[in-house]
């Protein structure tokens, strides 16, 4: 499985990682991942330090993370994005949407 859940805090504090590809194929596990996590002010971490790749539909991913950590008044961060995977989050500019952690 290329995705992997824990949780915290009573379940407020979601902590998905996300290993080898991240593409369009862990759109359902990657949305299993939150979709159960409705505590108001939730925290989701995205760790991607073992992501080697990342495309446009996983930034299409991470931005209904971040529309649902939105309806709970939450908030997502990007933590250890390899430099490759970093490079597609800058030029998408997603430095300014989420805060993105080394």
């Amino acid at each position: 499985m290329s995705v992997q859940v824990e949780s915290a805090a009573g379940g407020a504090d979601v902590t998905i990682k996300v290993s080898e590809k991240f593409d369009f194929s862990l759109h359902r596990e990657f949305r299993e991942a939150y979709k159960d996590c409705n505590a108001s002010g939730a925290h989701f971490h995205v760790d991607l330090s073992e992501a080697e790749y990342m495309d446009s539909s996983a930034l299409g991913m991470l931005l209904l993370l971040r529309e649902h950590a939105d309806l709970l008044s939450g908030d997502v961060d990007l933590f250890k994005p390899s430099s490759s995977v970093k490079k597609v989050l800058t030029v998408a500019n997603f430095d300014k949407l989420f805060s993105i952690k080394e």
